[in-house]
């Protein structure tokens, strides 16, 4: 690979991000409320109540206007991989593709198949079938969601390949080991169980709206007491999903987890930041106070990433410089090995073409010495091995506080269904309304942890971001960029719109 132009990479990686955030406007609810409407079409089948039928058809409505968008965006992130990435595409085709193939394969013709039924069989078919159709929508939804996550667990924690120098390509060793390691399930179940809570408190603030305008009144009152239970299994499964995913970042991306807590000098018994405001002025490496104002809970971090409340948890400088005590190795030690990791597979193929068969045996033997390094030879310092710390601890925070009151704000809205006071709570439903919002943010911000904690790598340890991109002219990226970026812009407000036309005119028949 020639020259790398960091243009280029900036604005491969800007229109990346722009996909990505636009996609997951619309996948979280996709995931919530496809399970919600089985729940509710579920409810009607069993009692013959059309009241049920009614508000099932009326979140189904919005389901297929928020579906639509969605996959739209969606198939255009994947190509980007081949017209942005195409060297990470290259590299790690045969493993990355293998769990995208099965999504668009497996999962996305199981929704689509039955999405048709869902939404136009509701007088050709039988109760049951339909209930059935609707199921698998909501199944296939998240079928999807699993093989996607897949894929980026393995991006975080890339297990199940072997590299070889011949072709300089990641390949395919074991398939189960990359859909069932600890990061891909941690990643998936934490995922879909924020989307059901994202869903639910889609479904309670657009309730708590006909609320407070006294419209649609029954038809609010049963789909919060639905969403609220379902919100709060799921609020609290997101904690413990949250909780095996934070370990998994203790074992597989310390580094991750240095920056989403701030944590510069590492310790045993380390405190977990309840609350605090970082020092903008600290660099790594320096003795400033990493933070300005600080409230911890004792041993706290320690027990999230190690279960164990006496065990050391690396820091920032610990595993940028090195602790011998901890036997971390330093990123510097690192960088050295990966060169000369680049510098043997570079005389391995040298020798490969020159037919030298002794030159090419010893050039692979120290290759495979220093190959789990390889690329950390494409770093320039130590210091660009750390991920923006403040962008990744604040998202992070923000997504705990969000996730905690979320649970109390579904506790309350249980209590007042069940005593039938939802109604004169003006306070509560005020809350309501605002709570997809707040949900929402929390669930963008998690992939805020998810991709920028990891940062500089594509591949964790192996490919940076840099070495990733497609060496393409820099214009014609930002061309692009700003070209989705008016698409987009349109697809979403056009959604809004469509969206809120349909939230006003309301369930039908009513």
């Amino acid at each position: 690979m020639g020259e790398i132009d960091l243009a280029t990479v900036n604005w491969a990686r800007a229109q990346f991000t722009l996909t990505a955030m636009y996609h997951w406007l619309f996948v979280p609810i996709t995931l919530g409320l496809s399970f919600l409407c089985a729940f509710y079409e579920t409810i009607y089948v069993r009692t013959g109540d059309q009241a049920w039928k009614r508000l099932t058809k009326f979140w189904m409505t919005l389901f297929g206007i928020n579906f639509a968008i969605g996959v739209a965006t969606g198939i255009i992130m994947e190509f980007e991989f081949g017209t942005n990435w195409s060297n990470y595409s290259w590299m790690v085709g045969d493993i990355f593709g293998a769990p995208l193939a099965i999504e668009g394969i497996f999962a996305f013709f199981l929704e689509a198949t039955f999405f048709a039924v869902m939404f136009f069989g509701w007088e050709r078919t039988s109760k049951g079938f339909h209930l059935f159709s609707t199921w698998m929508v909501a199944i296939g939804s998240n079928l999807s969601a699993l093989w996607i996550l897949v894929a980026n667990g393995w991006m975080q924690y890339p297990v199940g390949m072997a590299f070889n120098p011949d072709n300089a390509r990641f390949e395919m060793q074991n398939i189960w080991e990359v859909v069932l390691s600890p990061v891909a399930v941690a990643k998936f179940t934490h995922t879909t169980t924020s989307s059901f809570v994202v869903g639910s408190c889609f479904v309670i603030t657009i309730s708590c709206y006909y609320l407070l305008k006294r419209r649609h009144v029954d038809m609010a009152k049963k789909s919060i007491a639905v969403a609220a239970v379902f919100g709060l299994l799921s609020s609290f499964a997101t904690a413990v999903t949250g909780d095996e995913s934070a370990y998994a970042n203790g074992h597989f991306q310390p580094m991750k987890m240095a920056a989403y807590e701030g944590l510069y000098q590492g310790a045993k018994g380390a405190d977990i930041v309840a609350f605090g405001i970082l020092n903008g002025d600290k660099e790594v490496g320096d003795d400033k106070d990493p933070f300005t104002f600080e409230l911890s809970i004792p041993k706290g971090l320690s027990l999230l990433a190690k279960r164990d409340l006496n065990a050391f948890v690396p820091g920032i400088n610990d595993l940028v410089y090195g602790n011998e005590a901890e036997n971390i190795e330093s990123i510097g030690d690192k960088i050295t090995k990966g060169k000369a990791a680049i510098t043997d597979l570079k005389l391995y193929k040298e020798a490969s073409a020159n037919g030298d068969e002794a030159a090419k045996s010893a050039a692979l033997a120290r290759f495979n010495e220093n190959q789990a390094y390889m690329g950390f030879g494409h770093l320039n310092s130590p210091e660009e091995a750390v991920p923006p710390v403040a962008s990744t601890y604040y998202s992070f925070h923000y997504m705990v506080y969000v996730g905690s009151a979320v649970i109390l704000l579904f506790l309350l809205f249980l209590r007042a269904t069940l005593k039938d006071t939802l109604a004169d709570q003006k306070w509560l439903l005020g809350l309501g309304v605002l709570s997809f919002f707040a949900v929402y943010l929390a669930s963008e911000f998690g992939w805020v942890v998810a991709e920028v904690g990891r940062q500089p790598w594509a591949i964790q340890d192996m490919l940076p971001v840099k070495m990733a991109s497609t060496n393409i002219a820099a214009t014609s990226v930002a061309t692009t960029f700003f070209i989705f970026l008016v698409l987009f812009t349109i697809l979403a407000i056009a959604e809004l719109k469509i969206m809120l036309k349909q939230i006003n005119i309301g369930p039908e028949d009513e």
